[in-house]
């Protein structure tokens, strides 16, 4: 149930090992939040819009006997970032560090040396955490607390707080700005997130940002390709009504219309606080929605535009107002800041196929709080305010003609990612990855009394992210294997 990527990927592997899948989606197309419109000639991702820890994306392909280059013209973006300051300064991260040690000094005297210290401990980060706690299926609580897990968490400061951590090393905001805001991929807040985060700015500079030609989509389609030649059915435009279970097992998938499609295993893609709030009976036990804490959402624009804007790069971050107070707005106070930071995607500096010829596709996205369940939050002021602050940014990099020049424009406010992809609060990166909703303390694969229901997603262990997400997919065919061939 469900085609996201993770849903995509366990049909895939498991059609491998030679099991009959089916995949009902209730939306029109497969790919879940890594979709995909066009729209009079713009194309644009609906999700992600980078695609990084690449190795992990070629190790999903060798698990299905294939080569990522094979199914994509991956093109590495470097500058990866361009940032914009409050002051109106700016910094580009790249991978060139002789730029890098030209920029930061300019910026702060001395800070390159401190620079390559912080990458090398994100390199430290990386390398022990990734095998060790991302792609480690731990199925109980001892396995997970072993003496060696203890001294990593120690190691890998899972118990510093990044924003304290990134201190150490930079004394200048804009610095600290610039090595932290990745902790957004997460849904987290620097000053709330483990300095373990340190290896996303590591793997980002090291490993590099890569763009697949044709747009993220291309993701989706590989593996749906992949999935159809092995077999895998695929049923779109139709909603699951509830999981059909007995006394210990699901037994199959009820439709809206009724209809019951059966299975000797059910795999939820949905995200899994929905499935066990919605899609199942109540069990007595508290829900998870009401027991773990879900990340911040987003308010997107989509915009197709006639004329070109070379003042963007590919990424693009706006830093405004007090960076520590915007976050506590978003996560504390689940609203927006009045002066938001913002992101903004530009990928025909990348792939001029992604707008007809000669215009641009601009894709942008305002962090803000998750849906309330206690206050009332006014999301079309809220659009309208982050639309109307994003233009006026623009103007002072001299984009000032930006509104007279859009031809396309698509908005999604919390409430939208919520009804058209069942995210519990709207949360766009599902259940946040703070220190006790990591690793095993993620809800769990497999569900403890239908034990052939089994959980894939960003809201399962190892979370959120399309890379992560992957590894859940061979992390849940590896079990099924196991448990089934036995």
């Amino acid at each position: 149930m469900g085609a996201g990527i993770g849903g995509i990927a366990s049909a895939a592997l498991l059609a491998r090992q030679g099991f009959n899948v089916t995949v009902v989606e209730k939306c029109e197309q497969p790919g879940g939040r890594c979709g995909r419109m066009t729209v009079e000639g713009f194309t644009f991702d609906t999700g992600a819009t980078l695609l990084m820890m690449r190795e992990l994306y070629e190790k999903l392909f060798a698990s299905l006997g294939e080569r990522l280059e094979d199914h994509l013209e991956l093109l590495r973006v470097d500058p990866t970032y361009h940032l914009h300051f409050p002051d109106k300064s700016q910094l580009q991260l790249t991978a060139d560090m002789l730029s890098m040690q030209r920029q930061l000094e300019a910026i702060e005297p001395g800070s390159f040396v401190h620079l390559l210290r912080y990458l090398q401990e994100g390199s430290s980060h990386y390398t022990q955490s990734i095998p060790r706690l991302v792609e480690h299926d731990f199925r109980s609580l001892p396995e997970f607390i072993s003496p060696s897990n203890l001294l990593l968490v120690l190691r890998i400061k899972a118990l510093t707080r990044h924003s304290n951590n990134i201190a150490r090393y930079f004394k200048d905001p804009r610095l600290q700005m610039a090595f932290t805001f990745q902790d957004m991929y997460m849904g987290l807040s620097p000053y709330e997130s483990p300095a373990l985060y340190s290896m996303m700015p590591y793997t980002e500079l090291a490993d590099g940002l890569w763009y697949p030609r044709g747009g993220m989509y291309r993701i989706t389609e590989a593996l749906v390709s992949i999935a159809k030649n092995l077999g895998v059915q695929f049923i779109l435009n139709t909603p699951v009504n509830r999981i059909v279970v007995n006394s210990h097992h699901a037994t199959g998938l009820e439709m809206n219309d009724g209809s019951v499609l059966s299975g000797d295993i059910v795999i939820a893609n949905a995200d899994t606080g929905y499935v066990y709030d919605q899609l199942l009976p109540p069990n007595g036990h508290p829900r998870i929605i009401d027991t773990k804490e879900y990340g911040c959402s987003t308010i997107m624009f989509y915009w197709g535009l006639d004329k070109p804007y070379p003042q963007l790069a590919a990424h693009n971050l706006f830093f405004n107002g007090d960076y520590r107070q915007g976050f506590d707005v978003i996560f504390k106070e689940l609203s927006m800041a009045d002066e938001p930071n913002f992101y903004i995607h530009a990928p025909v500096r990348i792939d001029a196929s992604m707008a007809p010829e000669g215009q641009e596709t601009l894709y942008a996205a305002v962090p803000v709080g998750r849906i309330s369940q206690h206050k009332t939050q006014d999301w079309q002021a809220m659009e309208a305010k982050a639309r109307a602050f994003i233009l006026r940014r623009l103007k002072q990099i001299g984009i000032t003609d930006f509104e007279e020049h859009i031809k396309v424009e698509i908005s999604f406010t919390p409430q939208d990612w919520q009804k058209r992809y069942n995210l519990p609060f709207g949360s766009t990166h599902g259940l946040s990855h703070k220190l006790t909703q990591m690793a095993y303390f993620r809800p769990s694969y497999q569900h403890a009394r239908y034990t052939n229901l089994y959980f894939v997603g960003a809201s399962t262990h190892p979370g959120t992210g399309i890379p992560t997400v992957m590894v859940s997919a061979r992390h849940v065919a590896a079990r099924i294997q196991r448990d089934w061939s036995n």
